[in-house]
């Protein structure tokens, strides 16, 4: 009976997480759709979370390589432009690596990312406020008006961007030989509401479990930049909102 139970999760997420090439995105508004309807989208795909270049099926620019060399050949560049897409939020929230959410999804970071603004300190308090005065900010403009070297901007800003603090597009392509850098902005500019709930983790580990239908329950700890807290996942598991449909696997219950 479980391995029937896994076996059916499997199916169902080998279909809604487009894992077969039968399923492969053809086109970038397809990637749109698919990022609005999971919800969560990594870059390239490296744990149980639903993957933007994992569903391309597509042969990489040099195999056998590292680094972009692993990239699609031609639909790299999806992973730019699918910013520009209305509803789209590209974050580090993957534990510093790329994250894309949709506006819906986004909603269940708030409560932890305003936590993690209002205990800013130093100069990452310094760079908040800057942005709070300023509103959304280029970084040649910051590394002047801040007056710091590129060095400890970056430095900065990535931390900020891990926490989900800032949110920035970075390179944005209009085709292959047109980009520009996009500004940066605080996350409270971008959803001036804050959502309101008494459990962030519980929400954002179901709504992440929803995306991914099925995942090794010790994949959880490489998803986002904060750890689960213990208890969290057993909590969902006896509320009937997490199954474990086999030794060490978790899914969604609906």
């Amino acid at each position: 009976m479980t391995r029937s139970l896994l076996a059916t999760y499997e199916a169902r997420r080998n279909r809604e997480c487009r894992l077969t090439s039968g399923r492969a995105l053809k086109t970038l508004d397809e990637a749109a759709d698919f990022l609005a309807e999971r919800g969560f989208l990594t870059r390239m795909p490296d744990s149980a979370l639903p993957s933007l270049f994992g569903a391309c099926h597509e042969e990489p620019a040099r195999a056998g390589g590292r680094g972009f060399d692993l990239w699609p050949r031609t639909k790299w560049i999806w992973s730019f432009q699918l910013t520009q897409k209305p509803g789209t939020v590209l974050t580090k929230l993957h534990r510093g690596k790329s994250l894309y959410l949709s506006a819906e999804t986004a909603r269940a970071f708030d409560p932890l990312v305003r936590k993690s603004i209002a205990e800013a300190t130093g100069d990452d308090a310094r760079f908040l406020a800057h942005l709070s005065k300023h509103g959304e900010s280029s970084l040649d403009d910051l590394e002047v008006e801040l007056g710091w070297d590129r060095k400890r901007l970056k430095s900065v800003r990535d931390r900020l961007q891990r926490s989900g603090s800032v949110v920035g597009h970075g390179l944005v392509f209009e085709d292959d030989s047109s980009w520009y850098f996009a500004p940066v902005r605080r996350w409270d500019q971008v959803f001036p509401e804050p959502t309101a709930t008494q459990r962030p983790f519980h929400e954002l580990i179901v709504a992440a479990m929803r995306a991914s239908v099925l995942a090794p329950e010790n994949d959880l700890a490489r998803w986002f930049s904060w750890p689960t807290p213990h208890g969290v996942v057993d909590e969902l598991v006896e509320e009937g909102r997490l199954i474990r449909p086999g030794p060490g696997w978790l899914a969604i219950a609906d």
